[in-house]
């Protein structure tokens, strides 16, 4: 199933999050995304917060539609989905602190962990990227 947006509202869930680092990571998150995207927050399926849209195209012709930039509290840590250009991601990410990273998600345990500048930096980036990516209707 191909994970779309919802109506539940972004607070609901967020409030199931009783560790109150993590409600606080989460809240200046959705400050810092939303800034960025200049999106309010939607839930996209039932655990990423997704900030805007953008339709991209596989090489096979196949299409989506997800969110510019989001996140996603799991557990013990939060999973960042920043996609970017290589060359920005490799360039930032030795300086964002403690974290660890897969292909497009970076993955930190709480905020005080990395700079948050750079993280800005890396928002930034994501949102020009997925902006830059889009194919339109």
């Amino acid at each position: 199933m191909v994970t779309q947006p919802t109506d539940v509202p972004v607070d609901a869930f967020l409030d199931r999050w009783t560790d109150s680092t993590m409600r606080e990571d989460c809240d200046r998150l959705v400050e810092l995304m939303s800034k960025a995207s200049g999106c309010e927050p939607v839930m996209w399926g039932p655990s990423i917060v997704g900030f805007g849209t953008y339709r991209y195209r596989y090489p096979t012709g196949r299409t989506g539609v997800w969110p510019l930039v989001g996140f996603s509290p799991r557990g013990r840590e939060i999973s960042l989905y920043l996609t970017t250009e290589p060359g920005p991601r490799q360039e930032l990410l030795p300086h964002l602190g403690k974290h660890r990273a897969g292909k497009s998600c970076v993955y930190v345990k709480r905020l005080s962990d990395i700079d948050e500048n750079v993280l800005i930096q890396l928002i930034d980036e994501t949102v020009a990227f997925s902006r830059s990516l889009d194919v339109g209707e």
